[in-house]
């Protein structure tokens, strides 16, 4: 009797310590964040592009240093997965349900066709998108200072700054009265400024040409057909396509001799000749400082949306040589930076 009773005891014993242990098991999932639980202890951000990864550096390298000035470096204490959809657009969706299913912590969004497909993709997956021109209207948000759902991030506001292009276009290229205008219909960003450009060419008394790219082989003729229009200027819209593809865009503008605006000073880096936008790496290391929010338990909902208050207007003069054009003194003089 007396055995079976330390047998019992016994028993008991190793009850309790069992027990125990799936306590102890049971509050650390609890208090480990879900991200520690989904990538064995390192949070997994999910970077989404519509770009090429080599043409994207600035971009990446710019979010990582935003990152390592918060204290995260990838692959010591968070995992960074990319995805680039090498400018074809209707890839996009894939990618970012691909991203969704690896289940990361937080996904960050580069430009509006990510921003629409990762918000297609999950409703509860933390989202920062950046470069976006107008969250808003797009429906990405129910309102700026709070945006409500699991989407927040940074704004370019691109398509309200349109007008402003043509009107720094139309001060440098004398008896500008004719423009086309580059972009692509499956980007809703292009859309917007589109609507934005149309009103304000016909104010401004010029007559816009909108013309429509869609893939790498479209640019070849659509700018033979703006030449046979006898444009006297170019704008390019920012967007997944045109990004991706600038060198080729700048080339053949050059080719051209067209005067021509862009909305992001990566184009004018490379040679062409000017653009007036947000400064665009600097939003994705901003966007660092949304990721670290969440990270530490922040929800989108309820960090506000940023917008730029400052733009740079960037103009090549070697390009404008090369062109024959002659950029007025006054326009000159309002540059943030001028490459010679």
């Amino acid at each position: 009797m007396k055995i079976g009773l330390r047998q019992l005891a016994r028993g008991s014993s190793k009850k309790i310590q069992i027990s125990g242990f799936a306590l102890c098991a049971s509050l650390f999932a609890v208090c480990v964040p879900a991200h520690a639980q989904r990538s064995g202890g390192l949070p997994q951000i999910g970077f989404l592009s519509g770009g090429v990864a080599s043409t994207g550096g600035p971009y990446s390298d710019a979010f990582r240093q935003g990152l390592k000035d918060l204290g995260y470096v990838d692959g010591k204490n968070v995992t960074i997965v990319y995805r680039y959809a090498e400018g074809l657009v209707d890839r996009v969706p894939q990618l970012a349900a691909e991203l969704v299913r690896l289940n990361v912590t937080v996904i960050l969004a580069g430009g509006t066709v990510p921003a629409l497909a990762a918000e297609q993709a999950t409703k509860i997956i933390p989202i920062v998108f950046v470069n976006v021109a107008d969250p808003l209207s797009l429906g990405l948000v129910a309102n700026l200072a709070r945006p409500g759902g699991n989407l927040t991030g940074t704004s370019t506001i691109n398509s309200e700054l349109t007008p402003k292009r043509l009107e720094l276009l139309k001060e440098s290229v004398k008896n500008l009265s004719r423009a086309g205008f580059l972009h692509n219909p499956a980007d809703a960003s292009n859309l917007v400024s589109l609507k934005q450009l149309q009103s304000s060419a016909r104010a401004a008394g010029v007559k816009l040409f909108p013309t429509e790219v869609r893939n790498l082989d479209d640019f070849v003729p659509a700018f033979s057909a703006m030449t046979r229009k006898n444009i006297d200027g170019l704008m390019v819209a920012a967007g997944t396509l045109t990004s991706t593809y600038r060198k080729r865009i700048v080339e053949l503008a050059s080719k051209s001799r067209l005067p021509t605006m862009y909305g992001e000073s990566g184009f004018v880096e490379i040679g062409g000749l000017m653009s007036y936008a947000a400064n665009f790496p600097d939003q994705y290391r901003r966007a660092a400082v949304y990721i670290d929010k969440i990270l530490k338990g922040a929800k989108p909902a309820d960090i506000p949306v940023e917008q730029p208050t400052k733009f740079e207007l960037v103009i090549n003069l070697k390009t404008a040589k090369q062109i024959g054009l002659t950029i007025p003194p006054n326009v000159l003089a309002r540059a943030d930076r001028v490459i010679r």
